[in-house]
């Protein structure tokens, strides 16, 4: 697919490029963003190189990983990262994202979540949309259920962090949830009340 930029409010998500190279380096100095998300620790300036200018481009390029970098429209700075990436499942994707320190509690994030999944929807043909976070990462979870994703479960041994496996939260948004049609029909279970009207606590 051939890279594209996303409008919202305030934002623009658009492809990485070699000019962001030093601030993400510079954003991914912080403890936080490498204690939670998979990137190395520490953190170098060839990490942020390779990753700006061939990781990304890949993954547009063979429509495995898209990433976005989020830009403010007004000023151009970078205010986080966003990346959408193909499951083995057809129709599924998964999204992940970090912010810098600067500029966190603002809702950009969320408004980038938003407006990823959207196009995720209307133009990948995505059909279901998942986010899991490390059981403890209070911060990007609120982001997913600020953007309307619904708590699924927790997995055990669910992500692999610099040769760690770590029990994880899971949650998934559906096109329905945004009031969009999916690709597929979807029909969810109905579940069957108890006798006198209570609902069945194993369901």
């Amino acid at each position: 697919m051939e890279p594209i930029t996303l409008t919202t409010e305030r934002l623009f998500l658009r492809p990485f490029g070699p000019q962001d190279t030093y601030p993400v380096h510079a954003a991914c100095q912080d403890p936080d963003i490498q204690r939670w998300t998979v990137i190395p620790s520490p953190y170098r300036l060839t990490d942020a190189e390779l990753f700006t200018t061939k990781l990304c481009p890949a993954g547009w390029q063979d429509d495995s990983a898209y990433g976005f970098a989020l830009v403010l429209r007004e000023t151009g700075a970078l205010v986080g990262a966003l990346g959408i990436d193909r499951r083995s499942r057809p129709g599924t994707y998964e999204v992940g994202y970090w912010s810098t320190k600067e500029h966190r509690g603002r809702g950009y994030v969320t408004e980038a979540a938003l407006g990823s999944a959207r196009w995720a929807f209307s133009s990948l043909g995505a059909d279901r949309l998942e986010w899991r976070a490390e059981i403890g990462n209070l911060a990007s979870r609120a982001v997913a259920l600020r953007a309307g994703f619904r708590l699924e479960g927790d997995q055990r041994s669910g992500l692999l962090n610099k040769g760690v496996r770590r029990d994880a939260w899971t949650a998934a948004l559906l096109p329905s949830d945004l009031g969009l049609a999916g690709a597929h029909p979807y029909v969810p279970e109905r579940r069957s009340p108890r006798p006198g009207g209570a609902p069945d606590p194993g369901r």
